[in-house]
């Protein structure tokens, strides 16, 4: 937990303190629907007894002889009550459809800010199928928590009261037995909603690793056929729906347990019993015993209903606990909103910076992570407004990490990051992040027209003739213009339909379209062939012209127009300089340069210089 009690979305303030209070909150954001529901529920219960109570005396009135004109007055009567009884159910029928409605989404609202709002360090800890689990099924029953749970609880309450109330105009002592059941009929709810709690937490949470192995396996369907294990995967999502499946029959179990329903026959039954006596004794009518049993039988609508209705409410309560653990988990970034704000020069400082990752408590949101050893450790460059610095190393040296410190997708362990001699921690993210653009080798493309995702750094307002631009220099345009709707044609899910190539150099238009003053390139041109690299490459150099760019690179071609370059091992910087120097004063250097040589990365010309004693 965070710690904070209470948090703002948009002018609203949602309390934190518990499940419970949190859908409160939600529920009071709109205080008239809740009012207008329980004057609506009070009006169906006062009509729906006197209804019962019209009968008896109808009856009475036909025994004891009554005109034709006031017996149609009569039947009008109980016909005017049955049309109000019907119209004010419509009513409460659309508030509380209604109220419902807003609640879940501005629960899945709140919960899908916060998601956004959490450090990547969070989304490294769960499970994606976990987390979609909590934003669709666990709003969906905080919904069916409150229509029709929460609805028809309010409901049966008032419907225990209201004809209470009425029989107590028949005659006072008629009351015993319906007393009598009410109080076996609170200790018996108890006892079952004390069985059903556990069972309906384990079955959320159950859900919830159901839907993350799922997703996991169908996000990774290419791993699973290419080293056939279907049958694995298939076994272990079997077990978790078996699991599933035991706990849904454990819940059947405790609602088959169910007892108010059998003490409500047992009090129908005594009543009766009861109210023949009394007749029996001159002091009611056989009408009233109608009326009576009119009275009784409106019980019977909170006592079946109780069966299922706390099943939804525990149901409900479970998955806003899983929720609300997800918003309030504690995230490590900060976005200060009151942070510094200003146009980036291009300055990056690092400041004796260390940085280690969290470990995953076992897919859970609650629980403390551990820190593993760092990553980078005691990290000290400056980079200077317009300076190209290439950072290379072997694999696991930290290098991707090192670039993620500077537009805070990760905070420091320990040590400085500053932008323009500002610590990265006090600038307002947005004013931070809007400046810096990243082109990772493993490029996501969401799945909308290609247009949309080259236009996504620039929040969606470029026009078509800068989203060409763009596209002419990352050398997209052309095979854009193949397809048959050109900028307007919708790519698949992470951009599967397209080539690696391809969705390289949309990934590099969408970085050039949102003119950044500080540029990380994380092996972006990994998957473009040569001919294609030197046209992106002559492009680069104009864009980047006086743009400071972090460059992660295995090729020397690119290497070698660096202003300067860093080199890591295992974590640490071991050396800096430029190409030249490094191959004088660096033996990590040299070994990296010869290991590139050997894949044939490095031109003939370079090879002979070297051979020259270059």
């Amino acid at each position: 937990m965070s710690g904070k009690e209470f948090t703002v979305t948009g002018a609203y303030a949602y309390d934190h303190r518990s499940p419970a209070r949190w859908v409160w909150s939600h529920v009071m954001r709109y205080p008239w629907l809740p009012v207008a529901f329980v004057v609506t529920v009070i009006g169906m219960a006062t009509l729906q007894s006197w209804s019962a109570v019209l009968v008896g005396n109808a009856f009475d009135a036909v025994v004891g002889g009554i005109t034709p004109e006031q017996l149609t007055r009569l039947a009008l009567i109980i016909l005017g009550v049955r049309v109000a009884f019907g119209v004010i159910d419509l009513a409460n029928s659309f508030v509380v459809q209604l109220l419902a409605q807003l609640t879940e989404r501005n629960t899945r609202e709140e919960l899908y800010v916060s998601l956004l709002g959490k450090s990547l360090t969070f989304h490294n800890r769960q499970r994606t199928g976990d987390i979609m689990a909590r934003a669709t099924n666990d709003v969906q029953q905080i919904n069916s928590m409150i229509n029709p749970g929460i609805s028809l609880i309010l409901e049966s309450l008032v419907s225990l009261t209201v004809p209470l109330i009425a029989i107590t105009t028949i005659h006072p002592h008629l009351l015993f037995m319906p007393v009598l059941f009410l109080v076996s009929f609170a200790w018996a709810l108890r006892r079952y909603n004390n069985q059903l709690k556990p069972v309906a937490g384990a079955l959320r949470q159950q859900f919830g690793v159901l839907n993350a192995g799922l997703a996991e396996t169908v996000s990774g369907i290419e791993v699973v056929k290419g080293y056939a294990q279907e049958p694995a995967e298939e076994r272990k999502f079997s077990a978790n729906a078996r699991r599933y499946r035991d706990l849904f029959v454990r819940e059947g179990g405790v609602q088959a347990r169910y007892l108010p329903l059998l003490l409500y026959g047992v009090m129908l039954g005594l009543a009766f019993g009861h109210a023949l006596l009394l007749w029996r004794a001159g002091e009611i009518s056989v009408g009233q015993i109608i009326g009576y049993m009119g009275l009784l039988e409106v019980l019977r609508f909170p006592t079946f209903i109780s069966l299922f209705t706390f099943s939804l409410v525990q149901l409900g309560i479970a998955g806003a606990e899983r929720m609300l653990s997800t918003i309030t988990a504690k995230t490590e970034l900060d976005e200060n909103i009151g942070g510094h704000s200003a146009p980036i020069r291009g300055e990056i400082r690092f400041e004796h910076v260390s940085f280690g990752y969290e470990s995953a408590p076992a897919y859970r949101i609650s629980g403390n992570a551990q820190r593993l050893p760092p990553v980078l450790r005691n990290i000290t460059f400056t980079a200077h407004p317009g300076e190209t610095i290439a950072i290379v190393g072997q694999t696991g040296a930290g290098k991707t990490t090192l670039t993620r410190l500077v537009n805070r997708i990760y905070d420091t362990t320990e040590g400085r990051v500053l932008i323009d001699g500002v610590d990265v921690r006090e600038w307002n993210l947005d004013a931070l992040r809007s400046q810096i653009s990243t082109i990772e080798q493993d490029i996501f493309l969401f799945s909308r027209t290609i247009a949309e995702n080259i236009a996504f750094g620039a929040a969606g307002n470029a026009t078509r003739e800068e989203i060409e631009w763009a596209a002419r220099q990352a050398q997209a345009h052309d095979f854009i213009l193949s397809f048959p709707d050109g900028y307007d044609t919708i790519i698949g899910e992470r951009g599967m339909t397209l080539s690696g190539g391809q969705r390289q150099r949309i990934a590099i238009a969408r970085a050039f379209l949102t003119n950044p003053r500080i540029l990380i390139l994380d092996d972006s041109t990994s998957a473009i062939d040569s001919a294609t690299e030197d046209q992106i490459q002559r492009a680069m150099r104009r864009i980047l012209t006086g743009r400071t760019t972090l460059l992660i690179t295995h090729r020397i071609s690119q290497i070698r127009w660096a202003d300067r370059i860093l080199v890591l091992k295992n974590g640490e910087l071991v050396a800096q300089g430029t190409h030249d120097e490094l191959l004088e004063t660096s033996e990590a250097y040299r070994r990296i340069f010869l290991r590139y040589d050997a894949s044939h990365t490095v031109p003939v010309a370079v090879r002979g210089r070297r051979q020259e004693g270059v």
